[in-house]
């Protein structure tokens, strides 16, 4: 459907919170859901949205003696009391403590196991990883990078692997394709490869004919979604200095002309 021509038909099924939304302060919370159920043709139930989002002990206050936690649920409810099929999050958990934060991930999770479709545009990377089954990495208006938090992952598949060298060894005791590779700093060493089982078969057998036994602080460790979207911004920041680069210089060469 076109949202500007679809008209009712498509605004019924859709549920928008925003950054910010202006409510009136001295209704009560109960008010202000049954005003906004009155818009829609078969609006969620106004108990049933309050409970949902946890704010059965406010039912009757007013707005303005709210948290900013508190604004936030109702808010959500809002977007909710029209029972929409599409509801579009915007960044719902900016300034939360990381409880409510926690509380704000598990109303969205019930949301989508009531078969909801949520568009959540959000910063935090962990909320990204937690949440989404698909992801899509926007830089100036552009699609740069998409498909599940896994994936994205996988696409940069480099894993750091680090561990801390046995007492009395150094890293020209290792084994002759890892030296080159290891970097070592206080007996903490640690080497990024695309190839782990192979080079942890190597390390562990290495250690293991030396006698050494377990290496301290073996650790695996693939790329987060924060690495990969840091990475991709990196690439764009570069792409991006490469074309102002070569625009000077055109720039340049008219003016000498």
């Amino acid at each position: 459907m076109d949202p500007e021509a679809a008209g009712q038909a498509l605004r019924e099924r859709i549920g928008i919170v925003l950054q910010e939304a202006g409510i009136d302060a001295e209704l009560t919370v109960t008010e202000v859901l049954r005003l906004y159920a009155s818009f829609y043709l078969h609006p969620r139930e106004v108990e049933d949205a309050i409970a949902l989002v946890g704010l059965e002990g406010k039912r009757r206050a007013r707005v303005k003696t709210l948290s900013g936690g508190q604004r936030r649920r109702l808010d959500l409810a809002l977007g909710l009391i029209g029972d929409p099929d599409l509801i579009f999050l915007d960044e719902p958990t900016t300034g939360f403590d990381p409880s409510a934060r926690r509380d704000a991930w598990r109303l969205i999770e019930r949301l989508r196991a009531l078969g909801r479709t949520i568009f959540l545009t959000t910063h935090y990377m962990d909320e990204v990883q937690h949440l989404a089954d698909r992801v899509v990495v926007m830089s100036g208006g552009r699609i740069i990078a998409q498909g599940t938090p896994t994936s994205l992952g996988h696409e940069r598949p480099e894993v750091e692997i680090s561990f801390r060298l046995p007492s009395g060894t150094d890293v020209a005791q290792l084994p002759p394709r890892l030296r080159g590779l290891v970097e070592c700093r206080d007996g903490h060493a640690s080497l990024r490869t695309t190839e782990p089982t192979t080079v942890l078969h190597e390390l562990t057998s290495w250690a293991l004919a030396r006698g050494d036994g377990e290496l301290d602080g073996l650790q695996v460790v693939r790329p987060s979604l924060e690495d990969v979207y840091l990475q991709l911004m990196a690439e764009q920041a570069g792409e991006h200095g490469a074309e102002s680069g070569a625009h000077e210089a055109v720039g340049t060469g008219d003016g000498l002309d």
